[in-house]
């Protein structure tokens, strides 16, 4: 598959916080020009996440967007999307078997090993990170840096997503050192988080990318 340069994910945890409605986020970005989605929430997915789910996963069909849902293969399957799996969720092998052969499997790797290794795995792209220091995540693993991407990059021939504290300015670097797209939390929210500011720093992303 080719992956979008861009590869901005809707954090529930990270909109929560700074009082920005979930599928106002999601049209933002989709309507900015975005053409990958991912869904990322790491608490239960009670019915009111799992309904907003729904609402995304029918805007980004409708605009021909790709939907990927994180860590969940189930709730995946429910919304017709792709996956989206970490180290510690369900191997991509069986994930595979929930979503059939023409859903979209990412995969997180952190380090050479767990790279090599998902060479064997049956997955469409693999992700890589974190780069730069992230706040994303409570117990982040050793960051990669940029000359280690440039390092690992050829162990695999897949498409790579660069994740983890990747801002705008260092974007175009990343991609250099060797990766296919770009992943997006913290930097796509500003602290004045509304619709439309969401969907000006999307513009400013996509620029910045050169996807525009």
């Amino acid at each position: 598959m080719k992956l979008p340069p861009f590869y901005p994910i809707l954090d529930t945890g990270v909109l929560e916080r700074r009082g920005c409605g979930l599928v106002e986020a999601a049209e933002a970005i989709v309507e900015a020009g975005a053409r990958i989605l991912q869904f990322r929430h790491k608490g239960p997915f009670s019915r009111r996440i799992f309904a907003a789910a729904e609402q995304v996963a029918e805007l980004c069909r409708e605009r021909g967007v790709l939907f990927v849902v994180d860590d969940r293969a189930d709730v995946a399957k429910l919304l017709e999307a792709g996956v989206h799996l970490g180290q510690e969720d369900l191997p991509p092998a069986a994930a595979r078997r929930i979503l059939g052969e023409g859903a979209v499997v990412g995969f997180s790797t952190h380090n050479r090993a767990q790279l090599e290794a998902a060479a064997g795995e049956p997955v469409d792209y693999v992700a890589l990170g974190p780069i730069f220091t992230t706040q994303t995540k409570e117990r982040p693993d050793p960051v990669v840096g940029l000359d280690g991407l440039h390092a690992l990059r050829p162990l695999t021939e897949r498409p790579l997503v660069a994740i983890g504290g990747i801002t705008r300015a260092a974007a175009k670097q990343v991609l250099a050192a060797g990766s296919d797209s770009v992943a997006v939390i913290s930097d796509l929210y500003p602290d004045e988080c509304t619709p439309e500011t969401i969907r000006a720093r999307t513009r400013e992303w996509l620029a910045a990318l050169e996807e525009q």
